[in-house]
């Protein structure tokens, strides 16, 4: 999933005990033998917020992940969460401009979506935007019922944000953020959720006010399902400047930008001093990120490439990384291209994911109203 700095995810590391952490893992490993024999029986919901352009390391690490799911059977519902922008900020900005930009990253990527050009056999992802499922956030009244206000401040994200406010204060919607992730799980009744180790608490939370839910309004059925983790084994990607990649910082390859940029932004990603090349991610961050980028563009191995550049240092390093990056996303970025034109094909796929999402949600906004006795 994905939504407070790209991301419904970017937390800080969770303090989950090691046994929960181990027994996520073991029952992800699980949920991938279930995806393979039987993909129909899954739902996914994941998603982003729409602050900017999708990089280089949102593709290798959710994006080529949300198209595996999908080419293997698995229903996609993806959320463009418009409403989360101003979780942390004063004003949206160009919401509108991102959300189409976001669209474009989904499409090219290859996620076949409602109104658009799928794949015979595979299941049309629904692509939605929060402020166009009014159902979807009056779940959130309800669901915020179930949860106290503690653990709210508990939750990993929350404090982490909180703590960067700089001491302007926190909005209410960044203190109920994980809620409002909650119901854009349960409106669609996904039944498994792609999140890193560090977004287990959210998945958590998810899951306990599906469970209370039940208890309180159930009457003995299991009128909200809890979602599984499908933990990810998403690598982290540095930047061009040795931090974190992050559309906010300036420092990743952009999916938009062309052979020439992506070119300009490799050369002047930071390395080291030490002439030869090798893959040790522990004593060389910096060269071991772009070995393994250069790798998972090549469909090769990070040492296997590093014994190819050899003494060959950093320039080669870069050229390497340079060409793959470039064949790599060559026709992704074409793909892009050639659907940037086409305005009324992208408002065709967002007016039909919209309203499958509408009709999602109002289903499940019927059934809490109607296990609550708020039907008139």
């Amino acid at each position: 999933m994905s939504h407070p700095t790209t991301s419904p995810l970017a937390a800080p590391a969770a303090a989950l005990p090691t046994a929960s952490v181990e027994a996520a893992r073991r029952r992800s490993a699980e949920l991938e033998d279930e995806v393979r024999a039987d993909p129909r029986r899954f739902r996914v919901l994941t998603g982003d917020r729409p602050t900017g352009p999708l990089h280089l390391g949102h593709y290798l690490g959710t994006l080529a992940n949300r198209v595996r799911l999908q080419r293997a059977g698995v229903e996609l519902f993806v959320v463009v969460a418009d409403y989360q922008v101003v979780t942390d900020r004063d004003v949206a900005g160009d919401v509108r401009g991102h959300v189409r930009e976001l669209l474009l990253d989904y499409l090219a990527a290859g996620i076949g979506a409602r109104g658009g050009a799928g794949t015979a056999g595979e299941p049309a992802a629904t692509i939605f935007t929060h402020s166009a499922v009014p159902a979807l956030n009056q779940l959130m009244l309800p669901f915020l019922s179930l949860v106290s206000v503690a653990e709210l401040q508990r939750n990993p994200t929350v404090k982490a944000e909180a703590a960067a406010t700089g001491g302007r204060g926190m909005s209410g919607l960044l203190l109920t953020y994980p809620v409002h992730q909650a119901a854009d799980i349960l409106f669609c009744g996904a039944n498994l959720v792609p999140v890193g180790q560090d977004q287990l608490p959210h998945l958590e939370l998810t899951r306990a006010v599906a469970r209370r839910f039940n208890d309180r309004y159930g009457a003995g059925q299991a009128l909200l399902s809890e979602p599984e983790a499908l933990l990810s084994a998403a690598p982290l990607l540095l930047g061009t400047d040795g931090a974190k990649m992050s559309k906010s910082a300036g420092n990743a390859i952009a999916l938009r930008d062309d052979e020439d940029t992506t070119a300009r932004l490799v050369r002047s990603a930071r390395t080291d001093a030490d002439r030869h090349i090798t893959y040790d991610p522990a004593h060389r961050p910096e060269v071991a990120s772009l070995l393994l980028v250069a790798a998972l563009c090549s469909g090769t191995s990070p040492e296997a490439l590093a014994d190819e550049i050899g003494d060959g240092g950093a320039r080669r390093l870069k050229q390497v990384v340079t060409e793959a990056v470039n064949e790599h996303l060559r026709p992704l970025r074409e793909r892009r291209r050639a659907l940037a034109a086409d305005e009324g094909y992208l408002r065709a796929v967002l007016a039909a994911g919209n309203a499958h999402a509408n009709a999602v949600a109002d289903r499940t906004l019927r059934t809490v109203q109607e296990a609550m006795g708020m039907t008139y």
